[in-house]
């Protein structure tokens, strides 16, 4: 009983994910690392470098992250197709209460980590916090069916929700050891309505996760101490001037909007040829040698964060002789080009970059790209400031000058929480600095940013289960009077599928080869329609299987008939052994036993026959006694609330207890007022109610349920 309790299965949770985290950046660390050795043994500063080998240069850097891409496409398709792009949108619809076949399984999981570990080694901008959620909703679910051997708990559909959000929170946490931003991060990309009972949970193994993840870096010495990712140094006491407030508010207001555009209208799903073509532009274009010296191609994109979160001022330093200690930064200094051309440049290139790179067929991430490129423009206005007042801003006869670093960090949490319609990015950059020395100006930035970025466009997740067509459930917008006015009655579909009492296996095997319902309602009888309950599908097929089985039949044979099979099987047996001897058989003994079986199969039939026309036996299924259940005049802003709060994907409405209809995800998606989401195609590998395509208005009678001919059951 203890090893089922709740903080057993959290610690597990952490440890796995921390461990997994720590090996897929360590693997991907040395990759890259081995690619930049074998690469360029040059030193930092790509002006100062006599290339000798300039073409044998370029076929490595260009051929080596083509040969892991093309390896993370074919593994995923060969594996698990669920594995591929980022997963949040996957992870949000299966809060929300509908079931993706195969999307939190260890086959998608192994996928998911080796597919994704090949993605990141290949200097690509690709992110890993999102397909890190989903990485970690697999685990958790995984790990919860290993923890149902000590407790039941585990198997309930209610703890598999609380499992599924506090996975989300952990794959947030340990991604870049930030347990606080992770919680949430988690919290508000993927969930409408947060159970506090979750809350602890999800910061235990969050923080947990989080801090095995940092102890394996000193472990390995890739740091002292347990410090932040991506460490600033800015100073404390007088950090930014209040004359600044507005160069930071222009970040959040203009920070770039076509990101989610770009997205869309890039998203493919080709297998190979194009993973290969845009790993071939993106690696050729960044090539050092060539372009790649006005745009600082050579470094990765944790190094390009690293050096745009510096204390230096590029434009002060361009042109000088290079400072002591100026690191990874020297990259951006080209002697011929000015510093605002290279960051500008930077950010054109890497813009369309990122949204191609995140529309390839493996796992994938949008946040890390969109942080970068935040990043890089909130650097860019830093610059601008720093040019426009060379000295400082004046203050009580102090002059403070200008740090273009903490544009960068606010223009990293600024873009990435646009993108993605969370605040909370604010508290991940200020665990990933280590600083809260910009907290006032990065709330500005982020709050103003997600107020234009709202009002313009969805976010990049709900973009992404658009494109998917995957079953959408949109917000319906605050102040709109028409979701009260707009009732269950108006959406809901009349012409639903069921079984009564009175049902018949031949009725029931013509419903389940007609509809793919994953539970049929249940009512008393066709002429009262009052609802007893509901069945599952698996109930009902595991129900016939058995009623027409062979063993069913030989346990009901009298004694005659089943004399007449054991002499059919004995001629048979005597029939096969005499033909493997290789013995002659005579006319009159194969005629005898032809006879037999065809008067056998006769009989079968006959009798399966009978047995079809018989009344269902419900005593030998389990019947969930209180499906959730709407009345006729629920309005659509309670009906919204209920499927979102409680997951729903389904509700039967009755009138005194009959069934008259049934409402899915679909109707109230189209009831919204706000949009019009598409329909999930009838490709998608998502189980739910279909919905009728008849004028919601005009009432149908009770529905029949038909009867298959003979000529029917015998084809």
């Amino acid at each position: 009983t203890k090893l089922g309790e709740d903080w057993i299965f959290l610690v597990l949770l952490g440890i796995t994910m921390a461990l997994v985290s720590w090996t897929m950046d360590y693997a991907s660390a040395k990759s890259l690392q081995g690619i930049t050795v074998s690469r360029f043994p040059y030193s930092t500063s790509v002006s100062r470098v006599t290339y000798r080998n300039i073409l044998l240069q370029y076929l490595v850097w260009v051929i080596y992250p083509m040969v892991l891409i093309i390896f993370a496409t074919i593994f995923c398709h060969l594996v698990a197709p669920q594995a591929i792009g980022s997963g949040i949108p996957e992870m949000k619809t299966i809060l929300r209460g509908v079931v993706l076949k195969e999307y939190l399984t260890l086959r998608a999981f192994i996928s998911k980590v080796v597919g994704l570990t090949a993605a990141l080694g290949s200097g690509l901008p690709i992110g890993k916090e999102g397909p890190f959620v989903h990485i970690a909703s697999m685990c958790a679910t995984v790990l919860s069916k290993f923890m149902s051997f000590f407790s039941g708990v585990y198997q309930s559909p209610y703890c598999y929700t609380d499992i599924l959000t506090v996975g989300c929170a952990v794959g947030v946490g340990c991604c870049f050891g930030t347990p606080l931003g992770g919680v949430l991060f988690s919290i508000e990309v993927t969930s409408t309505y947060f159970a506090v009972r979750n809350y602890w949970r999800g910061y235990f193994a969050a923080t947990f996760s989080a801090f095995i993840f940092r102890v394996l870096s000193v472990i390995n010495k890739d740091t002292v101490t347990i410090t932040a990712l991506f460490r600033t140094k800015f100073r404390m006491d007088f950090p930014f001037d209040l004359q600044e407030l507005p160069a930071f508010a222009i970040i959040g207001i203009i920070i770039m909007r076509p990101f989610n555009y770009l997205f869309i209208y890039l998203f493919f799903n080709s297998r190979v040829i194009y993973p290969c073509v845009v790993s071939f532009v993106i690696a050729t274009l960044t090539f050092p040698p060539a372009l790649g010296q006005f745009m600082a191609g050579e470094l990765m994109p944790r190094e390009s964060i690293n050096s745009m979160f510096d204390n230096f001022t590029w434009n002060k330093i361009w042109g000088a002789p290079v400072p002591a200690g100026l690191g990874l930064s020297s990259a951006w200094l080209h002697p011929d080009v000015n510093i605002f051309i290279v960051i500008a440049l930077f950010l054109i290139m890497r813009f369309w970059m990122s949204a191609i790179s995140t529309t390839m067929p493996v796992p994938s991430g949008a946040f890390m790209p969109v942080f970068v490129l935040g990043a890089a423009f909130g650097r860019l206005v830093g610059e601008i400031m720093a040019a426009l007042f060379p000295h400082g801003i004046l203050f009580d006869g102090i002059l403070y000058r200008i740090i273009p670093g903490g544009y960068a960090v606010i223009g990293a949490a600024a873009m990435s929480g646009a993108v993605t319609h969370t605040v909370s990015t604010a508290v991940i950059c200020f665990e990933i600095t280590g600083q809260i020395s910009h907290v006032l100006p990065m709330m500005v930035a982020v709050i103003l940013a997600n107020m234009v970025a709202q009002g313009l466009q969805p976010s990049l997740y709900d973009s992404i289960i658009q494109v998917k067509k995957l079953p959408y459930f949109p917000e319906l917008g605050f102040g709109h009077i028409s979701q009260h006015n707009v009732f269950v009655e108006d959406i809901m579909v009349r012409k639903v599928k069921f079984l009564c009492s009175q049902s018949t296996y031949r009725e029931l095997l013509h419903l389940l080869e007609s509809t793919t319902l994953k539970t049929i309602p249940l009512v008393d009888s066709k002429e009262s329609m009052i609802l007893l309950g509901s069945i599952e599908r698996s109930e009902l097929l595991a129900l016939c299987d058995w009623w027409l089985s062979a063993e069913r039949r030989i346990l009901m044979q009298d004694p005659d008939l089943s004399g007449q099979i054991m002499c059919a099987r004995a001629s048979w047996e005597t029939f096969a052994f005499v033909d493997e001897e290789g013995e002659e058989i005579s006319d009159d003994k194969l005629v005898v036993v032809l006879d037999l079986s065809w008067h056998f199969l006769k009989q079968v039939k006959a009798w399966e026959e009978s047995e079809m026309d018989k009344p269902l036996d419900f005593d030998q299924i389990r019947i969930d006694p209180s499906p959730f259940q709407l009345v006729e005049r629920t309005s659509l802003h309670k009906t919204h609330t209920l499927f979102s709060l409680l997951g729903l994907s389904h509700a039967y409405v009755t009138s005194i207890g009959k069934l008259v209809g049934v409402v899915a995800l679909k109707e109230t998606s189209k009831a919204s007022p706000t949009c019009a989401p598409p329909s999930s195609p009838k490709s998608s590998p998502v189980t739910s109610p279909p919905s009728s395509p008849e004028a919601p208005h005009v009432p149908a009678p009770a529905p029949e349920i038909p009867v298959q001919d003979q000529g029917e059951t015998e084809v």
